[in-house]
């Protein structure tokens, strides 16, 4: 264990190493001039919001997936939409996200100690390491630099997002399209044991399946029966947007594996979650990890991947701009 715990951030460093060219310019303490306290602002602010709401370390977790996957990470999911514009926020996939006052809380104490420093997009990758930290997940170290973009496009979100419902092969050409791979599909899946989810996301799996005879209004076959009897309880139709459900039932505000074993056992709440056990490389992950022997493993995974995903797309150097409000533009 000794010498796991040493190679660990040596692991780490490597995939931070092995940046993109656009990523190349993002730096570890790239603020420790013009703001050197950055981490520490952003953390005890975290720690603040956290405590006062445990469950939304999952949706600050989420709005940084959200970001990251269309137009990379430049906090375009940020920017409200204006008379001319409908932004990546008033997307339908994006209906759901939370977290907005609380990234636009840690800003503001950003603003006050380093005026027109610090990125939006850097404040969100924080804010989703810390929250992961703070829900008892791993840490990582965040390479800075990053710019805020000036556009935001509903039309693009609703293009662009990885969907709910979608299959294997659909999700790694989406993924691959961001330079992620098969093994950082299944990685950051794991993502799914914080949080939780409006009926419209997953209410198909349980009132519009179609069966092998052709008969319609079933409830899908790679769901676990019981489950499926439990999740009907709370949501009543394919339109109920009144009842959440959570992700990793019994753990959603905690980060751990047992979201692996919940898929393992086809209790994965969506159809992407069930799609992992149909592909021979993320369902091995899948059944690796939900035995509970490899959670250093995960974490050391989940890790990586979010170091991965956080260099997708980013602005540097003179491009975009550094908002100081992350709802508008400069």
């Amino acid at each position: 264990m000794a010498i796991r715990s040493l190679l660990l951030p040596l692991a780490i460093v490597a995939v931070l190493a092995a940046s993109s060219a656009a990523a190349a310019q993002l730096e570890i303490g790239f603020y420790r001039k013009t703001c050197p306290q950055v981490e520490e602002i952003v953390r005890e602010e975290m720690v603040k919001i956290i405590a006062a709401a445990p469950s939304l370390a999952g949706p600050l977790l989420r709005l940084h997936f959200h970001d990251c996957f269309v137009r990379g990470c430049d906090a375009s999911v940020l920017l409200d939409s204006t008379k001319g514009n409908v932004a990546e926020k008033d997307a339908k996939p994006n209906k759901s996200l939370r977290g907005f006052g609380s990234v636009e809380r840690v800003k503001a104490k950003l603003e006050a100690a380093c005026p027109g420093v610090v990125s939006c997009a850097d404040v969100l990758t924080l804010m989703s390491r810390d929250a992961v930290v703070l829900a008892k997940g791993p840490n990582w170290p965040v390479a800075l630099g990053r710019r805020d973009g000036r556009a935001s496009s509903a039309t693009e979100a609703s293009n662009e997002l990885p969907p709910a419902n979608g299959d294997v092969p659909m999700l790694a050409k989406i993924f691959a399209s961001k330079d992620l791979n098969l093994k950082d599909l299944v990685v950051l899946s794991g993502a799914h044991t914080l949080g939780t989810a409006h009926c419209p996301s997953y209410a198909d799996r349980l009132y519009n399946a179609t069966g092998n005879d052709g008969a319609y209004g079933l409830v899908d076959p790679s769901l676990d029966s019981e489950y499926a009897d439990k999740l009907r309880l709370k949501c009543k139709s394919l339109d109920d947007r009144s009842m959440l459900s959570e992700m990793d039932p019994g753990s959603y505000k905690t980060f751990d594996n047992s979201y692996y074993g919940h898929v393992a056992k086809r209790r994965g709440l969506f159809r992407s979650d069930a799609a992992l056990l149909t592909d021979d490389t993320t369902r091995d992950y899948v059944q690796r990890v939900a035995t509970g022997k490899f959670d250093a493993e995960f974490f050391k995974d989940f890790s990586e991947s979010m170091i991965k995903m956080g260099n997708v797309g980013v602005l540097t150097g003179a491009e975009g701009e550094i908002r100081k409000k992350c709802y508008v533009l400069n």
